[in-house]
């Protein structure tokens, strides 16, 4: 069973799921910041990253004022 540890090195949101917390901190993304540099297709092809996991992480990053590519 997961432990909480990949959420405490991420501040992606709660929402988009473990799964994809796990998919984009092993592919090296551990900021919403680093999202926005980044094509969307980039997270939408890792295993874990879905539909909801992209729309939650739209979501959040336009509360900063960014957006992915």
């Amino acid at each position: 069973m997961a432990t909480g540890s990949d959420r405490s090195e991420t501040d992606f949101p709660r929402a988009i799921g473990a799964p994809a917390t796990r998919a984009l901190a092993s592919a090296g993304y551990a900021r919403l910041d680093q999202l926005a540099r980044v094509p969307a297709a980039g997270p939408a092809a890792l295993h874990g990253v879905g539909p909801k996991a992209l729309r939650v992480l739209g979501e959040a990053l336009a509360e900063h004022g960014l957006s992915l590519r």
